[in-house]
């Protein structure tokens, strides 16, 4: 008894003297959709906005269209100007909703060319942000559902480093992840919550949805809560772009007219709904607001340390995905770069399927060697993983080629067995290309599934995106 006694007491005492362990971090990044330039009423909006963040120290992601920003230029609003400048400023297309949109010009195209022509289309609108607002964009994010993959290797090249939208054309259990050497905030499902600004003076059902998904992440190591917005939704009553531009109307710009109007008072009372949501999500404890440029911070390299050679080749034989091992995370790209002794880069996927022609059941290890030189001077050389991989004058697909390198590094056998490879990441992918693609500017019947089978062929390089240990 007494000893039972002793044991309680210095446990309360230790207790009492040590630290206790940091609570898990959750983390809500607020983002706004800057993108109405045809009614004025959304510059006020957006400066409304911004000056009641700023007020109750919330710092947001104001993500601006170029063209918005050039004709806050011309209207002399340096006051919304400089009201955003004081969040972080992210990059949401050219022109949005004109004619041809990202995806219905990027579905013409194949990775290589996408990226250039996306570089061509959308690159002077992220250097009109960077003139205007005096700092390059922190993310982007694409109009409506106007989604492609070619966009990650030209955001790249433009030196954005954050993809930050909603969609369903990719997306990791509903926390960021990495993809085509971004770091994507995409595809949040229940980590997405918005307050309906047309659900009353308060949205309680959004209070309770933040609640228990911020009590979900702290209990399973910390995450991320997106909610956006769109300054021109607090004033209009409609949408801008849907009234002028749907279903591939293109009409000249004296056809263009306003989106229909809120009221004053509704108007006051959406910014009241946004408040509100605000400070009940400042209430609880362990949040804290981020924005866009926070991010990288945030999360672990893409680069990861160097694997286990025995882990990943057992894994890449059995399965082609992605890897957790320990605090690291492993994309495909990354553990095929490892085994052909390539150091940690980041790398674009394959941008065509390939195909096995080689006839034997099994490869000559000494074939099989070359063959890796080959492919690890195409990678080094270009930057991406290669289609197929040559033996001779025959081939190996890219899956076919890792497992069966995977394997040969497992045995001594020689010739080496010829292993199939299970590519398995092709259900984090979205597989209806209508659905996907489902955007009121788009066409009747849009479908893209050009750029989902594009975007496929790069879950080579996704992986979850990992937070750093808190400072």
């Amino acid at each position: 008894m007494i000893r039972s006694c002793w044991v309680l007491l210095l446990a309360a005492t230790l207790a009492a003297i040590l630290p206790a362990a940091p609570a898990a971090p959750v983390y809500v990044i607020l983002w706004f959709d800057t993108e109405d330039y045809i009614d004025p009423a959304a510059d006020d909006a957006a400066l409304r906005i911004a000056a009641d963040l700023t007020q109750l120290g919330v710092r947001a992601t104001f993500k601006v269209v170029g063209e918005k920003a050039r004709v806050l230029s011309s209207r002399g609003r340096s006051d919304v100007i400089h009201a955003l400048a004081r969040h972080s400023i992210g990059y949401h297309s050219n022109f949005h909703s004109l004619h041809p949109a990202p995806a219905e010009y990027l579905r013409r195209f194949g990775y290589l060319e996408g990226a250039d022509e996306f570089q061509r289309r959308e690159g002077p609108g992220a250097l009109d942000l960077q003139r205007i607002f005096g700092r390059k964009p922190s993310c982007y994010g694409q109009p409506g559902s106007s989604w492609g993959p070619q966009s990650n290797l030209a955001l790249r090249r433009m030196g954005i480093p954050v993809y930050l939208d909603e969609g369903e054309h990719v997306g990791l259990a509903g926390q960021p992840f990495w993809y085509g050497g971004l770091l994507y905030v995409f595809n949040l499902g229940p980590n997405q919550i918005r307050a309906r600004l047309d659900a009353g003076p308060e949205d309680f059902a959004a209070y309770a949805a933040f609640d228990q998904a911020a009590a979900r992440l702290r209990s399973s190591g910390g995450g991320l809560i997106s909610i956006y917005y769109h300054p021109t939704e607090f004033v209009n009553a409609e949408f801008w772009d849907a009234v002028n531009f749907a279903r591939g109307a293109n009409p000249p710009r004296e056809r263009w007219r306003p989106p229909r109007p809120r009221t004053k008072q509704d108007a006051e009372r959406c910014y009241e709904v946004l408040r509100r949501y605000v400070q009940h999500m400042q209430s609880v404890e362990g949040v804290r607001f981020i924005a866009a440029d926070d991010l990288p911070k945030l999360y672990r390299s893409p680069l990861p340390s160097p694997p286990d050679l025995k882990l990943i080749a057992s894994h890449l034989t059995r399965s082609i995905v992605f890897l957790t091992a320990g605090d690291e995370a492993y994309s495909p790209a990354d553990m095929l770069l490892a085994l052909l002794h390539i150091p940690p880069a980041v790398i674009d996927g394959p941008t065509a399927p390939g195909a096995t022609t080689w006839p034997a059941p099994d490869v000559d290890r000494r074939a099989l060697l070359r063959a890796a030189e080959d492919a690890a001077d195409f990678i080094r050389r270009n930057h991406r993983l290669p289609n197929q991989v040559f033996i001779g004058a025959e081939t190996l697909s890219l899956a076919d080629f890792t497992a069966t390198l995977a394997a040969s590094t497992q045995t001594s056998s020689d010739p080496v067995p010829l292993v199939r490879g299970r590519v398995a990441f092709e259900p984090y992918f979205a597989a209806d290309p209508k659905k996907a693609f489902n955007w009121v500017i788009h066409p009747q019947d849009f479908a893209a599934p050009e750029l989902l089978d594009l975007a496929r062929l790069q879950g080579w390089t996704l992986k979850p995106a990992r937070l750093a240990p808190s400072p």
